[in-house]
């Protein structure tokens, strides 16, 4: 067991100590903190130019119009649209726009028309549309002397609260399925990234300790098997730690976030004539409702479920990863047909959970899924979110604790043999031969 402690910390000091680790590790957060700063001044950015238009409002409808995203409005009804064009050639506009006449009250297609050698901007040209659509919807209201508090009645929000029948767990709400989709979404693409990074990460040591020939001085002092585990857990160590480093420079970077820009939500969305607006306090609302939400979920069952699948998975695919590994030659591009098998089942997991799950949780392909040990890793933490029976996680986690132990014996097989192998092709074929050698 000394042997074991040994390699695991050798593999770990060696690699957190890397110049690339420390870089990468402190950099990842600080790329987040750049990313999210360029996102909100690309929403913010409007090109630095406004458009100038005049509006021929030959429908008598438009009254006056706001400038907004970077388009000035000029109404006018005492000239031609030959005058108006030769505002535009002489530079007194960008272009002309032209509102025509209703053709009656029950027209529903109108088509504007804009004059101008300028191509506007598609931003620019939906703000027109939807103004220009807003004042139509005002000016029919008006001329069919309708109520304006009557037609804002007629705008229904339908959803459904679910209700249990025979008064066993708690009720759920209207916003446990999008809640649950998106504590599940979250928790299998985490789950997905970090078996397949890490697994990797195993697989590059190893590949790395056999073309350096490292691996023939440690085995004469440290069995193969116990070199291979611990391997897998230095690596997983080493992920562990760069996990904890993220979260606490992601935390610290979502803090600061506010400090540095000014986010006004409702300057990020198309503002239309005739819509009603946003209220604070419903959005306020909303927002404690989702809180509530959130606060329901068994978190405690949660974190458990995710830390054990977490690691069996990691051990199945870690392991996996290694005996390929240590069966690799020095043609890499030979050796990638043989991690293809490994990434097959994770890639079809997160398939599955993405166009599976979202739609149905409980369908009988997803159930599979969360059991089958080599895709519940990433499945089952998914469906945690929506509370399935508890036999299937019950079921699911024995299975998975099971697998890790029964594919580390397995890579060992493989590992004791492959590591030492040098300068042969190797296939799948042979690699079958070893688990039965002495």
């Amino acid at each position: 067991m000394s042997k074991l402690k040994l390699i695991v910390w050798r593999e770990y000091i060696t690699r957190v100590r890397k110049r690339s680790f420390i870089i990468g590790t402190l950099l990842a957060p600080l790329g987040m903190l750049i990313y999210m700063l360029v996102i909100v001044g690309l929403s913010k950015y409007e090109g630095g130019s406004s458009t100038s238009v005049v509006v021929m409002d030959e429908a008598g409808i438009v009254k006056q119009l706001p400038d907004d995203s970077g388009v000035r409005y000029t109404i006018t009804r005492d000239k031609t649209l030959d005058q108006l064009k030769t505002a535009v050639s002489e530079g007194s506009y960008d272009g002309v726009l032209r509102v025509p006449a209703l053709k009656s009250l029950q027209q529903e297609d109108i088509t504007l028309y804009y004059y101008s050698d300028k191509k506007l901007a598609p931003e620019k040209r939906n703000d027109i549309e939807n103004r220009i659509a807003g004042k139509i919807r005002d000016f029919k209201i008006d001329s069919l002397r309708l109520d304006r508090s009557k037609m804002d009645m007629l705008a229904t929000d339908v959803s459904i609260d679910p209700e249990k029948i025979t008064g066993e767990g708690e009720d759920e709400s209207k916003y446990t399925a999008g809640i649950g989709l998106a504590i599940g979404g979250i928790m299998a693409f985490i789950m997905f990234f970090m078996v397949l990074m890490y697994g990797q990460m195993v697989m590059r040591s190893v590949m790395e300790e056999k073309t350096n020939r490292i691996v023939e001085v440690m085995m004469s002092s440290v069995k193969p098997f116990d070199l291979m585990l611990g391997k897998i857990l230095g690596a997983g160590a080493v992920g562990l730690t760069q996990v904890v480093i993220w979260v606490v420079l992601s935390g610290a970077v979502w803090m600061l976030l506010p400090l540095l820009v000014n986010i006004d939500p409702s300057q990020m969305q198309p503002v239309m004539s005739g819509t009603p607006q946003v209220d604070p306090d419903m959005v306020q609302a909303e927002g404690f409702h989702i809180l509530a939400e959130i606060s329901k979920q068994n978190w405690p069952m949660i974190i458990f479920a995710f830390i054990i699948f977490f690691l069996g998975g990691y051990f199945i695919y870690a392991s996996l990863f290694a005996a390929i590994g240590s069966a690799m030659g020095d043609d890499l591009g030979e050796g990638q047909a043989l991690t293809l098998p490994i990434t097959i089942p994770i890639i079809l997991a997160f398939y599955i959970t993405a166009f599976v799950g979202v739609r149905n949780p409980d369908s009988g392909l997803m159930v599979f899924a969360s059991i089958f040990p080599l895709f519940s890793p990433i499945v089952m933490p998914f469906r945690m979110a929506f509370s399935p029976p508890w036999w299937q996680i019950a079921l699911s986690l024995v299975l998975v604790v099971a697998a890790a132990f029964f594919f580390v014996w397995l890579a060992g097989r493989i590992y004791r043999v492959g590591i030492l192998l040098y300068g042969k092709k190797v296939t799948f074929k042979e690699i079958g031969k070893w688990l039965f050698y002495k």
